[in-house]
């Protein structure tokens, strides 16, 4: 495997920006190559199968650019598709849920954990699961925040519609000391959830716990580039390119550029 193929990361649309931004912030001499599924879009309402099927074949998609490690930066995909990715090709694949939950299991003191994400991903029970496998005295609350996605990509995002969805659906969080945003959206909604839950909650952003997941990873395979120039920024969707780069400015916190439209499979 070169050390200079890219990093592959792929999301069900644009909320995955959120994990490539902390991937680049931590690692920026790697070249990545992200791919956003809009046409298929959303993943937390289909089957798992169908799921699985729609990440095999973006993984096999993404191979073929060349790259060295996947992550899956989607919460759903994350739930149910890793071990079939895992069985059908040898690369290091990385999700968002385990980084996640190993950050909240060893930084909650009172051992209540609040997780919040889509219907999809909470349903699942994929956080709860993996934070319970490391410490099963761990009580973990569970809510589904579906109003957080589009207003993440409206840019409502610290204003008083953003505080009134994060009162309402934070209410049943009281007790928590540790909140894990279970959806790439929600760093974005960061604001008006920590002035709801108050400065003594520590919320746990995966994106950042998945980037130093890559980087620890690639170190302990050699995969690490060194200090090259910045690394290449490639961008694939499977629908809309203007609405992708436009929308996925406030994602990535700086400009796209250029995003190629691609047929999957």
């Amino acid at each position: 495997m070169s050390i200079n193929k890219a990093i592959g990361v792929f999301d069900s649309g644009i909320g995955g920006l959120t994990v490539l931004k902390e991937i680049i912030k931590l690692s920026p001499h790697e070249d990545t190559i992200y791919l956003g599924d809009t046409a298929r879009v959303p993943y937390g309402t289909k089957s798992a199968e169908t799921v699985t099927r729609y990440s095999l074949e973006i993984t096999d998609f993404l191979v073929t650019k060349g790259i060295k490690l996947l992550v899956v930066a989607c919460n759903t995909a994350s739930a149910v598709a890793l071990p079939a990715l895992r069985e059908k090709h040898s690369l290091p694949i990385i999700g968002v849920i385990e980084p996640g939950a190993r950050k909240a299991a060893a930084t909650t003191q009172t051992k209540k954990v609040g997780v919040i994400g889509t219907e999809g991903t909470i349903k699942s029970g994929a956080y709860e699961k993996a934070i319970k496998a490391l410490a099963p005295e761990i009580e973990v609350i569970s809510k589904p925040c579906p109003l957080f996605v589009p207003l993440a990509e409206e840019g409502w995002t610290d204003n008083e519609v953003a505080r009134a969805a994060a009162s309402r659906y934070l209410e049943d969080m009281k007790g928590v000391d540790t909140l894990v945003l279970g959806c790439t959206h929600y760093p974005l909604l960061k604001g008006a959830i920590a002035s709801v839950m108050g400065r003594n909650v520590r919320l746990i952003d995966s994106g950042e716990e998945t980037a130093l997941e890559v980087r620890r990873v690639l170190g302990k395979e050699g995969l690490l580039r060194g200090l090259s120039p910045t690394g290449k920024r490639t961008f694939y969707v499977t629908d809309n390119p203007e609405r992708f780069v436009s929308v996925g400015l406030r994602f990535l916190g700086s400009v796209l550029g250029h995003a190629e439209r691609v047929e999957i499979p």
